[in-house]
């Protein structure tokens, strides 16, 4: 798994997620969250490019919006493949971390 970090502006960072969140994936980006999760207050993850999505990846995507809202921050996840939005969905994560669908509402919604 890649990801590729870009300052979208206003206080927003986007990390671009590219391959697999298995469990080498989690834990390969495990550490670039928690930095990032210090950075800033404002986060918006894209799933576009993620083909998969396990487990230990969900819960280095809660991990990560926990901090940030402990910062009264926030976190929205955008664009998930449809394999991945199935994911989020049936575990619920969706009713924890915002889905949007494009870059205007994902920005909207991270800064509201």
């Amino acid at each position: 798994m890649d990801w590729k970090v870009v300052d979208a502006g206003n206080g927003v960072i986007r990390i671009e997620l590219h391959g697999r969140m298995d469990v080498s994936g989690a834990l390969k980006a495990d550490p670039a969250f928690a930095e990032i999760a210090q950075q800033t207050d404002r986060l918006i993850v894209d799933l576009a490019e993620l083909e998969f999505l396990a487990s230990l990846g969900i819960r280095t995507l809660v991990t990560t919006c926990k901090a940030l809202r402990a910062k009264n921050g926030g976190m929205v996840l955008l664009s998930p493949t449809a394999n991945v939005e199935q994911v989020l969905r049936s575990s619920g994560i969706d009713t924890i971390i915002p889905i949007t669908t494009s870059d205007s509402e994902a920005e909207r919604v991270v800064l509201a």
